[in-house]
């Protein structure tokens, strides 16, 4: 029975949509549980990927194509998972700042998050600061994730956590920041919570940060 398992994880990391999607319905058929699905399948084989990103082993377009796989395992166990009472891990809030039109970073992100058990709320991209806050009230995450990717956009950075700060929320959530201009220093001093420089680093980061 556990061999199916080992099929849905091998066919999401080779990117096979419609076999994941398949063989997750069949193993729910089989009696397996959507936790068993879900943790040792598709999370189990996003984090052979995420270790596979981290050593340059494959790149982005195979972990998008792999990403989008595992959505469609997601697709089907969600409403059983649901119904379970499985629940994510903790919740994030992501996007990219005021005038920055850059999502394939934010993308890649949003997927190693979801491979990694939490809930994600994509805001999407030239985000307005007054678009954050309105996020973080309306669905109280444990983290907010900004990314940019111009260094004219960094800025925007500073501006949100600012306006998280007037609007007395900016002790609710731990702040990440990433992108190809930002660097651990400059998230220091903007006042961000963590610098994340890969999409596989922040999922880890992230998972830390809502243990405590």
């Amino acid at each position: 029975m556990k061999e199916i398992l080992k099929v849905i994880s091998d066919a999401m990391q080779e990117g096979e949509e419609d076999l994941v999607a398949a063989k997750t319905q069949e193993a729910l058929d089989m009696g397996l549980t959507p936790a068993e699905i879900l943790n040792d399948a598709l999370l189990y084989g996003m984090d052979i990927l995420g270790q596979k990103w981290k050593r340059e082993e494959i790149y982005m377009p195979e972990v998008l194509i792999a990403a989008q796989a595992m959505h469609a395992g997601m697709h089907i166990l969600k409403p059983w998972l649901t119904a379970a009472g499985v629940k994510p891990v903790g919740k994030v809030v992501l996007g990219t700042v005021k005038g920055d039109l850059h999502d394939i970073g934010k993308n890649l992100v949003n997927m190693m998050f979801v491979g990694s058990g939490l809930e994600v709320i994509d805001i999407g991209v030239d985000v307005h600061e007054d678009t954050f806050i309105e996020a973080i009230k309306e669905h109280q995450p444990q983290i907010l994730a900004m990314a940019a990717l111009l260094t004219t956009t960094m800025s925007e950075m500073r501006v949100v956590i600012e306006a998280l700060a007037q609007a007395g929320i900016r002790d609710q959530v731990k702040i990440m920041v990433g992108g190809a201009p930002i660097t651990e220093s400059f998230a220091k001093n903007i006042g961000a919570d963590a610098y994340a420089f890969d999409a596989a680093v922040a999922a880890e980061i992230a998972k830390k940060l809502i243990a405590g």
